[in-house]
């Protein structure tokens, strides 16, 4: 739903290792969502939003603008570390650490 489809043919890497799962998604913030602001509450734009409305009619989305915390939360009561987002300006990588 996030990535790019615009100028790259790249395709979104799932990256597994010992210790940690990386994800690279092609496409860094968009609109209103910035480096600075990615993440945070009330920061919400759709670069795809037909997408968006068929993955959440589908059942794949339940709200827009919370998968972040929402994933965080999930990962805190699994006992995991939370997932570390690291927004670039073309692409975002998002990484998921082992529970210790």
């Amino acid at each position: 739903m996030h990535r790019t489809y615009e100028a790259t043919n790249a395709p979104v890497r799932i990256t597994w290792f010992n210790d940690r799962i990386e994800i690279t998604n092609p496409g860094g913030p968009y609109g209103i969502v910035t480096r600075q602001n990615f993440g945070k509450p009330g920061y919400t734009d759709y670069r795809n939003p037909n997408i968006a409305e068929a993955m959440k009619v589908l059942g794949y989305v339940q709200r827009f603008g919370v998968g972040i915390q929402t994933a965080q939360k999930a990962l805190t009561d699994n006992g995991n570390p939370k997932a570390d987002f690291d927004p670039q300006d073309n692409l975002v990588l998002v990484t998921f650490w082992r529970r210790s």
